[in-house]
C-alpha cells in the first residue's frame, strides 16, 4: 500500500539565507516549533550533515504532556533541500528562493493514528509560526 503524503507550505519573506538558519538552528527552532500558543519546544539539537540526527522536545505549556520528535538526516543540499527520516516516516523541507520571499514546502508521510486533515493543520501551523517568527527577526 502506498503511503499518503501530505504537503504544507509557506511563503517567508525573509533572505534564503536567515529562512535556512532559522530552520536549521536550535536556538530558532525553540521559537517557532509549536502547532498552536499552548504548546512550545523547550529545546532542540541538530547535527545537519546526512546521517546526523535531530530533536525537538515538545510539550504543553501547562506541563500536562510531552514528546520528543527527532530522526536523522537523509540528504542535505545546503540553503536548497532537506529530507529525514523519523522512525518509519520520511519527510522533505525544500526552500525555492523567488521574488516574493522563500517558498517552504514541507512534504511528509501520513500517519494512521490521526486524522490527515488534523495532520495537515498541525503541520501548517508549525510552519506558520515559523514564517511569523523569521519575518520578524531582524537579519543579523
Amino acid at each position: 500500500m502506498a503511503v499518503l503524503k501530505i504537503t504544507v507550505e509557506a511563503i517567508v519573506n525573509a533572505p534564503l539565507r536567515k529562512v535556512w538558519a532559522g530552520y536549521t538552528t536550535p536556538d530558532d527552532i525553540v521559537q517557532w516549533n509549536a502547532a498552536s500558543d499552548d504548546w512550545h519546544t523547550t529545546k532542540a539539537s541538530v547535527d545537519l550533515r546526512v546521517g546526523g540526527a535531530f530533536s525537538s522536545r515538545m510539550e504543553a505549556k501547562d506541563g500536562s504532556f510531552g514528546f520528543d520528535f527527532g530522526g536523522v538526516y537523509t540528504e542535505i543540499v545546503d540553503q536548497k533541500f532537506i529530507a529525514y527520516q523519523f522512525g518509519d516516516r520520511v519527510a522533505e523541507v525544500e526552500f525555492n528562493a523567488t521574488p516574493d520571499g522563500v517558498i517552504v514546502r514541507v512534504t511528509f508521510d501520513c500517519e494512521t493514528v490521526h486524522p490527515v486533515e488534523q495532520q495537515r493543520e498541525g503541520w501548517q501551523s508549525i510552519l506558520n509560526n515559523f514564517k511569523r517568527y523569521l519575518e520578524a527577526k531582524p537579519v543579523s
